[in-house]
């Protein structure tokens, strides 16, 4: 067996297409620090932010983060497990429920998620650098999506690599950080009890569950490398762990920041950042700025290298593509221009919007990971024939009407319970107080729907196809060409 993937000229040559046995490398707590540093970053600070900034109190704030995190992580811990046992990236595996072109559904959201979240990504990494190291706001912007765009184009080892180095240097780093958050001196009534209010605590909450289940959309791709044998358990702990710890420690460092801040707090957290890093000594967080760059840069290459999977996703359900280094190159570099262009023209009010877009996306993946995840652990408990999921007239059909159907009307039961600040409030929302509960909402309904509709599929029958194929997938396994 080999140890490294295929490559050419150091760039990774694999991307859609199912991984062979003979490729599978890595270990497995290679996972607990990739999903750590791709959430021990900045943009995840922001995520706590929400509660403190709608007037809730930090003990509330806290415990909804809590909350969030330990629910919002399971759904994409379970989606990272499907990784090592499918070989396959995480948006193509929606076609058995979706269909070969109905995925494009899915699809369409995911890769505005990319997107997005370079936007934000790119505009807080380029006012770090330039708090710090001078220079315009917009030509870091330019910079941090060129090193990303780099280190998505080499791939997979090196994303591995790097997020492993930057996990050491934050837990060090930030460490030291948030110990001095934690000594210093808090407005009179910080740390009371306060007063439950439903509308900050769901709004956290809400953001923090779609924050962790946004990640959903590409976990997979980051495990689908790895031997089928690594198990499904240790896949999860390891994903959900990495995630929940990085993710949470840099939410509660947010909720903290804002509340020591007050009304003066900038809303991004880079000057609290900055000004508490100092308490350590003058200088010190320059340093806290730099290494939150650095994490900012290593989760901009992931949101680029599985937008470039999603991308030529889509174009493979209109026609027929093989899966060459010269189309990924393409692709992740069509995702970088896309992403700085958005990031040049983005405003100033960072949290609202990244607030916006956060709910945003728990609304629009809630019914696609119920879906996916019945489908996969109980409909057919990870039985998939592969090479029909490339197939466009396939046993999974072009449009898969269980998985549609039931992605529709759970998402239609949640829009009542909607509350998107200003845009928006439904119904049920506004008469909960604007208490958003649509997460509670669309979960069940669209996986208990896709699970009634499921019933009529022949499972046994496909379990068989699937069987038949496995050994033959492994020899046929494309080679690859520039």
């Amino acid at each position: 067996m080999t140890t490294t993937q295929p490559r050419l000229g150091g760039i990774e040559v694999r991307s859609i297409d199912y991984v062979p046995l003979d490729e599978r490398h890595g270990k497995i707590w290679h996972l607990g620090p990739l999903w750590f540093m791709s959430n021990a970053q900045i943009a995840t600070l922001a995520v706590g932010l929400v509660s403190i900034d709608e007037g809730g109190s930090l003990f509330w704030s806290v415990l909804a983060i809590v909350i969030g995190m330990l629910v919002g992580t399971l759904f994409m811990a379970f989606h990272s497990a499907q990784g090592p046992q499918l070989g396959l990236p995480q948006m193509i595996q929606s076609r058995p429920q979706f269909g070969y072109l109905g995925a494009l559904l899915v699809w369409l959201f995911a890769y505005v998620q990319y997107a997005g979240f370079n936007v934000f990504n790119t505009v807080l990494g380029g006012e770090s650098l330039s708090d710090t190291a001078h220079g315009s706001t917009k030509l870091w912007i330019v910079v941090v999506t060129i090193v990303a765009l780099v280190v998505a184009l080499v791939g997979y080892d090196l994303i591995h690599k790097a997020e492993q180095w930057l996990t050491y240097l934050m837990i060090v780093i930030f460490g030291i950080f948030t110990i001095a958050l934690f000594v210093i001196h808090y407005p009179a009534g910080t740390f009371d009890l306060g007063t439950f209010k439903a509308a900050p605590f769901f709004g956290q909450f809400g953001v923090v569950a779609g924050y962790q289940i946004s990640w959903a959309i590409y976990v997979s791709d980051y495990s689908r490398y790895m031997p089928p044998n690594v198990t499904v358990r240790k896949t999860f702990y390891w994903t959900y762990w990495g995630s929940a710890i990085g993710g949470g420690w840099m939410m509660i460092v947010g909720a903290f920041l804002a509340a020591w801040a007050g009304k003066s707090f900038d809303g991004t957290g880079i000057l609290e950042l900055e000004r508490v890093g100092n308490h350590v000594f003058d200088g010190f967080g320059a340093i806290v700025l730099i290494l939150a760059a650095f994490g900012l840069v290593s989760v901009t290459a992931l949101n680029m290298y599985g937008g470039s999977l999603t991308l030529i996703s889509a174009v493979d359900s209109f026609k027929k593509v093989r899966p060459t280094i010269g189309l990924r190159v393409v692709t992740v570099g069509v995702t970088a221009v896309l992403s700085v262009i958005g990031a040049l023209a983005a405003t100033q009010n960072f949290l609202t919007n990244f607030e916006n877009f956060l709910l945003l996306i728990l609304y629009l993946f809630i019914p696609w990971t119920a879906v996916n995840l019945v489908d996969y652990y109980i409909v057919r408990r990870g039985h998939y024939a592969i090479a029909e999921i490339f197939n466009p007239h396939g046993m999974y059909g072009r449009w898969g009407w269980r998985g549609i159907l039931a992605y529709l009307i759970g998402f239609a039961a949640m829009t009542p319970f909607f509350d998107v600040g200003t845009l928006y409030e439904g119904a049920a929302a506004k008469a909960l107080g604007g208490a958003d509960i649509s997460f509670f909402i669309g979960l069940p309904v669209a996986g208990l729907l896709y699970y009634v509709f499921a019933q009529s599929i022949d499972v046994a029958a496909e379990t068989r196809v699937a069987n038949a194929e496995a050994a033959e997938l492994n020899r046929a396994a494309p080679q690859h060409e520039a």
